[in-house]
């Protein structure tokens, strides 16, 4: 989760109010000084801390609740609201032929983004390229190159030349097949002479449509200065904010946006090419308030959903819901799983399981529920397509065969089992349905309870 210890922080100072229908002038003060703690432990800028928690009392005392709305769902609401608000509009990025440059620091992350962004842009039906113009870092463009691969978007780099300008002239010929440029640009630990007079001309060769600004996450509050620098040196218009996943700080990046006017565009979120996401507002906010985040969600459900039908051609995953639930079903449902992320970005997103949910786990709980996945799909690798197909006929001998085979043990095989068949016995559940049941299941998830609600989609709305 982006910014764990703010969102836990926050949630627990709201879950204070639980129980009371009505709230007092003490009950608010005392609200407002644990949300004022945990915005400057995350690096907000004291200024707009203080704006918020002015804003977030005055509303809280002055305003009506509606009626049989309790009085944390209240304030939770008025919190909601006013970080939205804080934290601004994305970034307008339409999705047509375009040209992005990127600046920022060196350490930034802005090599990464380039291949992310060019991800991004693919799954939305457009053809990217990266143009890696760095020849300052060392072996800048062997990144560059690999990451371009992994994201399967076009490249280009030329080790071989000193000059980044022409570079980028280069590049913008080479793929001009491309819909969308990305132009990956070089940085200093400073933002100094040589690297101003570089940028200034870059951008002049290929007169982007938009510059975005590349903030590492863990800069706090230094990031304000750097936006300041960055937009009277080229005019920032968006920023990219990476590594939210771990740091606690990102609070002083989200907010240095502030300074210059610009949006915020795009959130990394880990390690890997797909560890991105467009910032949405809404979303984000209603996901460090534990209301979840189904519009996100969806997204890596469709994508999921999408790249394993890609692999397994012969499998849909509404076959499951008209006939009988196999192990290779329940396989490929796990293979989708791992395709939308970390689970517990995913557990964030769903309305009733992130949040507070999660902040009484261990902070090694996902990770041992991926390690259980892996090994189910170990154990799975050594039974025989018969077994795949008909798992209730498995017997005692075939676990002990199948616990040799796969180097587990006999319990891990019936753990497997089990979970087969509990799942199966929610898919008949859902088989049962009807179209009103369906509507109705959707309506609670919606109403979310305790706040909770469609996050990304108007937790509230």
């Amino acid at each position: 989760m982006v910014l764990d210890d703010l969102g836990s922080s926050l949630r627990g100072t709201l879950n204070k109010l639980r129980g009371k229908s009505r709230i007092s002038e003490e009950d608010v003060d005392d609200v407002v000084r644990e949300i004022q703690r945990s915005l400057l432990q995350a690096d907000v800028e004291t200024g707009l801390v203080m704006d918020l928690s002015d804003a977030i009392k005055s509303r809280a005392l002055d305003e009506e609740p509606p009626a049989g709305t309790t009085a944390r769902d209240h304030v939770l609401r008025i919190v909601y609201e006013e970080m939205v608000a804080l934290v601004g509009d994305a970034t307008e990025i339409p999705l047509e032929s375009q040209t992005i440059l990127l600046a920022g620091l060196q350490g930034s992350g802005k090599t990464t983004t380039a291949a992310k962004m060019a991800w991004w842009f693919s799954k939305k039906g457009l053809r990217p390229a990266v143009i890696q113009t760095d020849t300052f870092r060392p072996g800048a463009y062997e990144q560059a190159e690999e990451m371009a691969g992994r994201a399967e978007v076009d490249f280009y780099g030329d080790p071989d030349e000193d000059d980044p300008v022409q570079i980028a002239r280069d590049g913008l010929a080479a793929t001009a097949d491309a819909e969308v440029h990305i132009v990956d640009t070089a940085g200093r630990h400073a933002l100094e002479d040589d690297l101003i007079d570089e940028i200034e001309e870059i951008e002049r060769v290929v007169d982007p449509d938009l510059n975005l600004l590349v903030l590492d996450a863990a800069i706090g509050q230094n990031a304000k200065e750097q936006a300041r620098e960055f937009d009277e040196t080229i005019g920032i218009e968006g920023v990219a904010i990476t590594k939210l996943d771990g740091t606690a700080k990102g609070g002083g990046a989200l907010t240095a946006v502030d300074e210059t006017g610009a949006t915020i565009a795009f959130l990394g979120t880990g390690e890997d090419v797909k560890d991105v996401e467009r910032f949405e507002p809404s979303g984000f906010i209603s996901r460090l308030l534990g209301m979840g985040d189904l519009k996100q969600l969806t997204e890596r459900v469709e994508r999921a959903m999408e790249e394993t039908q890609a692999e397994e051609e012969d499998w849909d995953p509404e076959d499951m819901m008209q006939g009988s639930f196999t192990l290779n079903d329940m396989r490929k449902q796990m293979s989708a799983m791992n395709k939308m992320g970390p689970l517990d970005q995913v557990m964030d997103m769903i309305p009733g399981l992130g949040g507070s949910v999660m902040d009484q786990l261990p902070d090694d709980a996902m990770d041992v529920t991926q390690d259980r996945m892996r090994r189910f799909e170990v154990v799975m690798d050594s039974m025989t397509e018969a077994e795949l197909e008909h798992p209730r006929a498995i017997g005692a001998s075939q676990v002990e065969r199948i616990a040799r085979g796969s180097g587990t043990d006999e319990d891990t095989v019936r753990e497997l089992l089990e979970q087969h068949r509990m799942m199966e016995r929610a898919i008949k559940q859902f088989q049962g349905m009807g179209d009103a049941d369906m509507q109705r299941m959707m309506q609670q998830l919606q109403g979310g309870g305790d706040g909770g609600g469609m996050g990304g989609m108007g937790p509230f709305g």
